[in-house]
C-alpha cells in the first residue's frame, strides 16, 4: 500500500463521497452490502420552502463528522462489524418530471429489494416515501408505518404529487395498515376523531417517559414488517432549522434519538430520512441531526445481528 493510500484511510475529508465515508458503488444490486444508501434529490412536491433536493448531499457531507468514531455512543459495538453498507449515489431521473421520479424510484427500489438487500434513502422532500412504499409493499405486503414528523401527511387535499398527501394515497392503495402504524411528534392540525393512525403528538412525546412511548410503539407495530420514515421537521427548529416547513414545539434531537434506538427488535424493512433543506440550515446542525438519526437507524438494524 502506498503512503498516500495509508493516509487516505485516516483522512477525515479527503475523497469522502459516500455516507459515513463509504465508497460509492453504482451497481447496488450486485454488491455484497446488506443495506444500500440512495439519495433522491427531488423537491417538486414541496408546499413550503424549496431546497430539500440538496439534502442528500448535505447529509453525506456532514456524516464525515460521525465516520471517525468507530463505535457510535451509546452503542458498544462497531457498526461495520455487523452490517455492510454501500452508498450507490443519487437516483437519476428526468429533472422536473415528478412522474419519472416515481417510476425511476420504484424500479430502483424494487431491484434492490429483489436482490435481498434493504434500503436507507435520503430525501428530498417527503413525497419520495410514497414510491418507496409501493416498492416495499410489493415485496413485503401491507406495512406498518413508523412516522416521525410535525405533520400527519395524510391530507386528502392537494394534487397527485404533494409532500402532504403521501399517506392518504398509501392507505387508499393498500400499502400500509394504519391501525398498526404510529405517527410521532405531530403538532399541526389533523382530524383527531377520525384519524386512522395511532398519533403520539408532540405534547405527549415531549412529556411522557421515553420507555412508555417505546412500549406503545412496539405494541402497535408488533411483529409486522414496518417502514420507518423520519421527516427532520419532527425536531424543533432549534435543533433543525434547515427544513421547508419548520414548526415550533418539536422534539429535541436527544429525545428523537432515544426513540429511534428504542425501535430495536421491530422488523423494519426500509427506512428514509427526508426534508433536509441546507439553504436554511445554520452550521450544518440540521444535516448533522439527519445523519445522526440515520446512523442510529443503521445501528438498530445491526443490533439484530448481535446477541443483544
Amino acid at each position: 500500500m502506498t503512503t498516500l493510500a495509508k493516509k487516505a484511510d485516516h483522512s477525515l475529508y479527503s475523497n469522502a463521497f459516500g455516507f459515513l465515508r463509504q465508497p460509492l458503488d453504482f451497481d447496488p444490486v450486485n454488491c455484497d452490502a446488506d443495506w444500500i444508501v440512495t439519495g433522491v434529490p427531488f423537491d417538486l412536491a414541496t408546499t413550503g420552502r424549496s431546497g430539500s433536493r440538496f439534502g442528500p448531499e448535505a447529509i453525506r457531507r456532514t456524516s464525515l463528522n460521525l465516520a471517525w468514531e468507530g463505535k457510535r455512543w451509546p452503542w458498544d459495538f462497531k457498526l461495520n462489524d455487523y452490517l455492510s453498507i454501500a452508498d450507490c449515489g443519487d437516483l437519476v431521473f428526468e429533472a422536473g418530471n415528478a412522474s419519472d421520479l416515481c417510476e425511476s424510484l420504484e424500479q430502483h427500489a424494487e431491484s434492490i429489494l429483489l436482490s435481498g438487500k434493504r434500503m436507507l434513502t435520503f430525501g428530498g422532500d417527503h413525497f419520495i416515501t410514497l414510491p418507496l412504499l409501493r416498492a416495499h409493499a410489493r415485496q413485503f405486503g401491507p406495512l406498518s408505518l413508523i412516522h416521525f414528523d410535525a405533520h400527519t401527511d395524510d391530507y386528502d387535499q392537494g394534487g397527485q404529487f404533494d409532500h402532504g398527501t403521501m399517506f392518504y394515497h398509501a392507505i387508499q392503495e393498500g400499502l400500509i395498515n394504519p391501525e398498526a402504524s404510529v405517527q410521532i411528534g405531530i403538532r399541526t392540525h389533523y382530524d383527531q376523531e377520525n384519524t386512522p393512525f395511532q398519533v403520539f403528538d408532540a405534547g405527549y412525546v415531549n412529556e411522557a417517559p421515553v420507555t412508555e412511548i417505546i412500549d406503545r410503539i412496539h405494541m402497535t407495530v408488533a411483529h409486522r414488517p414496518a417502514y420507518l420514515t423520519f421527516d427532520i421537521d419532527c425536531l424543533d427548529p432549534a435543533y433543525a432549522p434547515g427544513t421547508g416547513t419548520p414548526v415550533c414545539g418539536g422534539l429535541t434531537s436527544d429525545r428523537a434519538l432515544q426513540l429511534v434506538r428504542g425501535l430495536q427488535g421491530l422488523d423494519i424493512v426500509g427506512m428514509d430520512v427526508v426534508e433536509v433543506a441546507p439553504a436554511y440550515d445554520s452550521a450544518d446542525i440540521t444535516a448533522l441531526a439527519a445523519a445522526t438519526v440515520a446512523l442510529d437507524m443503521l445501528y438498530v438494524q445491526a443490533s439484530r445481528k448481535t446477541d443483544r
